[in-house]
């Protein structure tokens, strides 16, 4: 079989299953990323004769994407602004939207020195390692209740080559420090409350963590709450809380965090013009 013939016989078999769009996005990522080819390959050396072996690794990949599995899982590996992270069924799919948090945190810091910065529930290690390449010279601790989730991102940073210190915390059960040590917090938390599955992607809610996902319905803020309470104490005054929210709590968040002594509270649209962002600042 050649490169052309396997291209089409896959990207067919993908669109039938997620309609043209998604399906050629998602044809074209188990091609390029699967064969270690780009399109410049695809256009001139389509006439390529693949080996049997690589037609059989392929064809197998197709078919778990075709049944539900998100090809990040598939292929083993997830882009997240222009890194290249190890992702599996521990840890989130890194999303374009987390993008927009840490441009956020770049765009207050550029520049600035001796920073330091804590990310909660790192799953991947995306944020913390995205940061750590734009602010080089911050000092980064990065948390999860996840320990395999913490290989992966111990992984990613060594393979990106950042110095970022992992630990293992449950922040529900965290111990409050005393005294400030922090100048940013970030987190892209558990979020959706559970009666928000049914509105859901079957592959998202088959392989991605619950764990990493959803929040109870009544306590749809626990996280944010937490970390919050945290944050009054760790950041020093005038440092600064990040999060990914979900737009059905806007609201509410900004209220918890006006309670909880943080000022100057930014709502914040992400690219689609969705509530996705809160900023807000420690009181001086």
């Amino acid at each position: 079989m050649t490169l052309d013939q396997l291209n089409s016989a896959i990207t067919r078999q993908i669109v039938e299953a997620y309609g043209e769009r998604e399906g050629r996005a998602i044809a074209r990522l188990l091609i390029e990323d699967g064969l270690g080819v780009n399109q410049v390959t695809l256009c001139c050396h389509g006439d390529r004769v693949l080996e049997p072996e690589t037609v059989s690794r392929l064809s197998a990949m197709t078919d778990r994407v075709v049944t539900g599995e998100p090809v990040q899982y598939v292929l083993g590996r997830a882009h997240f602004m222009g890194l290249d992270l190890k992702v599996s069924p521990a840890v989130l799919i890194p999303r374009p939207e987390t993008a927009g948090l840490v441009d956020l945190i770049n765009d207050d810091y550029r520049g600035q020195a001796d920073l330091r910065i804590m990310d909660v529930g790192t799953g991947s290690g995306c944020i913390a390692i995205a940061l750590a390449r734009a602010l080089p010279f911050a000092d980064i601790q990065a948390i999860d209740i996840s320990t395999d989730a913490l290989a992966i991102a111990r992984e990613n940073a060594g393979n990106k080559g950042v110095n970022i210190r992992f630990e293992h915390m449950d922040i529900l059960k965290a111990e409050i420090p005393e005294s400030p040590y922090l100048d940013i917090i970030v987190s892209n938390p558990p979020y959706i409350a559970e009666r928000e599955k049914c509105a859901m992607e079957r592959n998202v809610l088959d392989y991605e963590p619950d764990t990493a996902l959803f929040v109870p319905d009544e306590e749809p803020l626990l996280f944010y709450k937490a970390i919050a309470r945290y944050a009054g104490k760790a950041l020093h005054a005038g440092g600064k809380l990040y999060f990914e929210i979900n737009p059905l709590y806007a609201d509410e968040l900004r209220q918890m965090l006006i309670n909880e002594g943080f000022s100057d509270v930014d709502i914040l649209p992400d690219f689609a013009r969705r509530l996705r962002y809160s900023r807000a600042t420690l009181k001086k």
